[in-house]
């Protein structure tokens, strides 16, 4: 698993954000306090604080490589 920080501060980056991500068969959390969210759910990420950087939990050790080409518009 690898944690990384990210900035989902508009509603089209959100919208993007979930359609980059939903193209890998892994699992995905946000973590934003004592919250954690399926970051593969737009209705749950608009349940966060989205004014700060949130941490994006990634539940695998393969293909991390494109995976954070993936997430590159997006981190902090």
């Amino acid at each position: 698993m690898k944690t990384v920080q990210i900035s989902l501060n508009s509603i089209d980056k959100v919208k993007s954000f979930v359609n980059a991500i939903t193209q890998f068969e892994f699992d995905f959390d946000l973590i934003s306090g004592r919250y954690v969210i399926d970051a593969k759910s737009i209705m749950g990420i608009f349940s966060l604080d989205l004014s700060k950087p949130i941490d994006l939990a990634i539940h695998t050790e393969a293909n991390l490589d494109e995976i954070m080409e993936v997430l590159k518009p997006y981190l902090v």
